[in-house]
C-alpha cells in the first residue's frame, strides 16, 4: 500500500488448486494454509531483495506469478503475460492472467482481480543487521490472495463474466502499474464490470465485528452486496481508511477515475495490528496464514456470485 509520507508518523501474500466442493445452491471452499504459506515464503525470501520495480528480484517474482498463471492454464491476456509499463524509466510488467466467461452475453464484461507485487527493495538503514524490506503484509500477502482466487477459477471454470487476474508492478512508486493498465484497457474500450484488489491481508484485525474493510465505502454498494452474497458481516467500515485517503492509496483507484464503475480494496491493516509498514521486519515470520487462508476461503464465494450476477448488481453510488 502506498501511503504517502506525511502519514508515516502515524505508524512507523505450491501452484495447486485451492480444495474446494461445489453444490448448485452454496460454495464452499477450503484454502490451505500450507499453499499461502509456500507463495507468500517464495516472494518474501531475501533473495527477492525488496522486490523493487526494475530489479533484479522482481524479476524473480515475475517468472514466479508467471509459471503459477501457465501451470494452472491460465492464458495470458495479451501475448504474453507481461504488461510493459509505458509510465516507468526501466523495464517493469504487470503480469496479466486471463480466463475467457463462460456465458455467450456475460462474457463481454470483465472483472479485475489484483494485487501489487512489487515494495520498495532495500531500506537506507539497517535494522538489526537487515536492510531488506520484505513487504510480506505490504504486499506479498495481497498478491498470494490472487494467486490463490486464480488458481480456483482456473480449476472450476465456473465464472460467467471474463476475469483477469493481474500482479501490478509500480503501486509504491504511483501507483503507475494500474495508471498504465487502467488507461489502457480503457483506451481499448473493455466493459469492466468492477475492479477487486487485494492489500496488506496477513494479519487480523480485533473486535472490529468483520473479517476485512473496503476502502471507498460508500462509493458504492459494494460491501452491501457482498454481505447479502456471504450471508453474515463479512465486510465493514473502518473510519481511519477515510481519515488516511487509503481509497485513493491502492492500485483500485486508477480504474476508478477511468472508467468510473466500482473499483475497491480490501484489507485487514488497520493501523494498530502492525507495526512494520515500510519496514525490514515486515516479514513472512509475521503473517498469520492460517487468517489468510480463511479470508481468501470467505471470500472466493462471495466472488463467485459477483462475478456471476445476472445483471450488473454492484453499482456506484448516487448512479
Amino acid at each position: 500500500m502506498r501511503i504517502y509520507s506525511y502519514l508515516l508518523v502515524f505508524f512507523l501474500v505450491a501452484c495447486g488448486a485451492p480444495k474446494s466442493s461445489i453444490t448448485a445452491e452454496n460454495t464452499k471452499v477450503e484454502v490451505s494454509s500450507a499453499d499461502v504459506s509456500k507463495t507468500l515464503q517464495f516472494l518474501t525470501s531475501d533473495d527477492l531483495q525488496g522486490r523493487d520495480t526494475g530489479s533484479e528480484g522482481i524479476e524473480t517474482a515475475a517468472v514466479y506469478l508467471e509459471n503459477i498463471l501457465k501451470e494452472n492454464g491460465i492464458k495470458p491476456y495479451f501475448k504474453t503475460y507481461r504488461d510493459t509499463l509505458s509510465n516507468f524509466t526501466k523495464p517493469a510488467y504487470n503480469v496479466v492472467g486471463f480466463i475467457e466467461g463462460t456465458d455467450p452475453k456475460l462474457k463481454n464484461e470483465f472483472v479485475i482481480i489484483g494485487a501489487h507485487y512489487d515494495h520498495i527493495g532495500l531500506a537506507q538503514n539497517a535494522v538489526d543487521g537487515d536492510n531488506v524490506v520484505n513487504g510480506a503484509n505490504d504486499n506479498a500477502t495481497g498478491t498470494t490472495a490472487v494467486t490463490e482466487v486464480a488458481k480456483y477459477f482456473s480449476k472450476i471454470k465456473n465464472n460467467k463474466r471474463s476475469l483477469l487476474f493481474v500482479f501490478f508492478s509500480a503501486e509504491e512508486k504511483g501507483l503507475l502499474g494500474s495508471k498504465h493498465l487502467a488507461k489502457k484497457l480503457k483506451d481499448q474500450n473493455m466493459n469492466l464490470y468492477f475492479m477487486f484488489n487485494f492489500e496488506m491481508i496477513g494479519v487480523p484485525m480485533k473486535d472490529r465485528g468483520m473479517d476485512f474493510y473496503l476502502t471507498g465505502f460508500g462509493k458504492s454498494n459494494m460491501a452491501i452486496k457482498m454481505n447479502e452474497y456471504a450471508g453474515e458481516k463479512l465486510v465493514g467500515y473502518l473510519p481511519v481508511e477515510t481519515q488516511y485517503m487509503l481509497f485513493r492509496a491502492s492500485d483500485n483507484y486508477p480504474f476508478f477515475t477511468e472508467f468510473e464503475v466500482p473499483a475497491q480494496t480490501v484489507s485487514t491493516f488497520d493501523f494498530e495490528n502492525f507495526d512494520y509498514y515500510h519496514h525490514p521486519k515486515d516479514e513472512f515470520e509475521l503473517m498469520d496464514t492460517n487468517h489468510m487462508a480463511k479470508v481468501i476461503s470467505k471470500t472466493i464465494p462471495v466472488l463467485v456470485k459477483m462475478i456471476n450476477a445476472p445483471t450488473k448488481e454492484i453499482q456506484l453510488n448516487g448512479k
